[in-house]
């Protein structure tokens, strides 16, 4: 993760708060009435029920320490003031010590569809309804804790994990309509509607298929790996994960189902 970003968080005071402006509370809100609009029909259930929990204010930006308190509650996660980009090692080791990283800045209008780095409505709207659901933060939990332990070479594998299925995750009951719960998707309005369009392709979750998919961050996703539930995560966090991405590692990576990016001459 680099930490090169053109935005800047705001520090909380000594309560966790923030003073945010109208206009900043204003594309929040902006944000928030666009995007629940898409939810019913398309976002799973564990994530509508941590929506609710949660019950976030609409008019303006939620208060982590307002999180916080219905987080530890449910699973006894919190949130964690970052800036808008942090290196790996802090990311793993803060979602090892059930901290959820939270940058405090919000998209501009220009950028209002998708951005590249994540900001507090992606983390706080995407994310943390799922935070509420007991498979979803043990799963985030040992992740953490892997990645704490892992080498750089093996970070790599490992972030291709946590792509495929927090950020970009889908889940399909069987005899059930399909349904997103990565908050990559569910925090961007485009790829909402993208993710279960007939574009992408779509997939059966095997860890193995995963750790060996690259992916461009800056592109809807041309494929997406689906699970039968989200307690399915419980299955996933009981793999050999690391012995895995050792195999992964032997086997080398599948051909990328996107065009490699043109770099600015």
């Amino acid at each position: 993760m680099s930490t090169a970003t053109k935005y800047i968080a705001h520090q909380p005071d000594a309560q966790g708060y923030i003073d945010y402006s109208e206009h900043e509370n204003q594309l929040w809100q902006q944000l928030y009435q666009r995007q629940v609009a898409n939810m019913p029909g398309k976002a799973c259930h564990a994530y509508l029920q941590g929506l609710d929990a949660l019950g976030m204010s609409i008019d303006r930006i939620p208060q982590l320490p307002e999180i916080d308190k219905v987080l530890i509650d449910a699973t006894g996660w919190k949130t964690a003031a970052v800036p808008a980009l942090i290196p790996f090692g802090r990311f793993f080791e803060l979602l090892a010590n059930k901290e959820f990283p939270v940058a405090t800045f919000i998209r501009s209008k220009e950028e209002f569809d998708y951005l590249q780095e994540p900001d507090i409505f992606h983390e706080i709207f995407g994310h943390c309804p799922l935070l509420t659901n007991p498979s979803f933060a043990h799963f985030s939990h040992m992740y953490g804790q892997l990645g704490l332990a892992a080498s750089k070479e093996e970070r790599v594998f490992l972030a291709r994990l946590y792509w495929f299925t927090i950020e970009f995750g889908l889940v399909q009951a069987k005899n059930e309509p399909l349904a997103i719960y990565g908050g990559g998707i569910l925090s961007s309005p485009g790829e909402t509607l993208y993710a279960l369009s007939d574009a992408p392709e779509r997939k059966p979750f095997d860890l193995l298929d995963v750790l060996r998919t690259p992916y461009r961050i800056d592109i809807m996703q041309p494929i997406y790996y689906v699970i039968e539930n989200i307690d399915y995560l419980d299955e996933v966090a009981r793999m050999d994960i690391m012995a895995m991405v050792t195999k992964a590692r032997q086997l080398g990576m599948f051909e990328p189902k996107f065009a490699p990016k043109v770099k600015a001459s």
